[in-house]
């Protein structure tokens, strides 16, 4: 394979999430970082919820730094079914493996992956160190025997979702902050989303909500739901800080075409706003993580928890959606979708 080609040039795409997965990957916690202060073991109950369900979707691939964590790892899942999980001896700092895991890419009538290895600052140098979470997607490619693509450019994964037939969804106050990559203009930043991931249609988002220390990742506010359908969110009471932007941002999936024709669009409630010592939380239903035979969505002892559920029911009717309280996992200020990284099947 010439490594020296994009990946687009040698016909590779990145899949949508609901395109079938080989296995779903996680970075399991460290006690003593800096994700769930004083709340690590609280958490736990709900990653083995996460998990377990997950389990009877597909295996899942967990990253740990040494013996001594995936002990801890494995108290934690004792009871689990652990033929389907592999433990990988993958050092990270923090566990939110959707930004500073792998990204996969596919080609037709390739039975290999490859791996896109974009360059990660924990999320616009907010939370150093970084160092082990950087490396994450070389280490997995290293695993897999997978070829690896350097874009040479900071990206999350949180901050992109992508339909797998050309179309992807951004935020201009993520991808075009400049903590992130300041030597590129916005027209170098679609072409680097082109030449690697296989899109040609860049959809451009606003801002994110409140309380979203990455700087407005679009997996908090609209995710593709069908090839040309999204689902978003909306605040319905106008005195709420999230109300506008919210709103501007549907504005602008209403402007918007896929290959000529408008987007269906479908909404998502808010949950109350929610605090802990002062802190806003970034508490979003557009936070789920679609598995292959179920959809996993974070709810919050909250009014709107089963309205967001029935939706994406709707939206998702071959899949089982469940709801799993994650108040006590939002205080690391990530849900579902943060914690996982689908590996596509080939």
């Amino acid at each position: 394979m010439d490594l020296n080609k994009t990946p687009a040039e040698l016909g590779y795409r990145m899949p949508a999430e609901w395109e079938p997965h080989q296995a779903t990957w996680l970075s399991w916690p460290r006690r003593e970082t800096i994700s769930f202060p004083d709340t690590f073991d609280r958490v736990l109950p709900t990653l083995r919820t996460m998990v377990e369900i997950l389990l009877e979707s597909e295996p899942v691939f967990i990253n740990v730094c040494n013996g001594a964590h995936e002990a801890e790892a494995m108290e934690v899942l004792r009871d689990l079914d652990h033929s389907r999980i592999t433990f990988c001896r993958i050092p990270t700092n923090e566990p939110w493996c959707r930004d500073h895991g792998p990204i996969f890419v596919t080609r037709k009538d390739d039975p290999r992956l490859a791996i896109v290895d974009w360059d990660y600052n924990a999320w616009g140098g907010k939370y150093p160190p970084c160092d082990l979470d950087e490396v994450v997607p070389t280490r997995v490619a290293e695993i897999l025997e997978v070829p690896v693509f350097y874009p040479r450019m900071i990206l999350e994964g949180g901050s992109i979702d992508v339909n797998g037939a050309g179309a992807l969804l951004t935020s201009e106050s993520c991808l075009l902050n400049r903590n992130r990559n300041p030597q590129f203009t916005q027209p170098q930043i679609e072409t680097h989303l082109r030449d690697f991931l296989g899109v040609h249609e860049i959809l451009w988002l606003g801002e994110g909500i409140d309380g979203d220390d990455t700087d407005g990742h679009v997996d908090d506010l609209t995710r593709f739901v069908g090839k040309r359908s999204v689902v978003t969110v909306v605040e319905e009471n106008p005195a709420d800080s999230n109300y506008e932007p919210l709103q501007k941002n549907l504005d602008r999936l209403r402007a918007m075409e896929i290959d000529g024709g408008p987007l269906e669009i479908f909404t998502l409630p808010m949950p109350k706003k929610s605090a802990r010592d002062g802190l806003i939380l970034p508490a979003s239903y557009a936070n789920f993580y679609i598995a292959n035979n179920c959809v996993l969505l974070p709810t919050f002892a909250d009014p709107m928890d089963e309205s967001a559920r029935e939706t994406l029911q709707k939206l998702f009717p071959d899949r089982r959606v469940i709801g799993i309280d994650c108040r006590e996992l939002i205080w690391g200020l990530g849900t579902f979708h943060c914690l996982t990284q689908q590996q596509p099947r080939v």
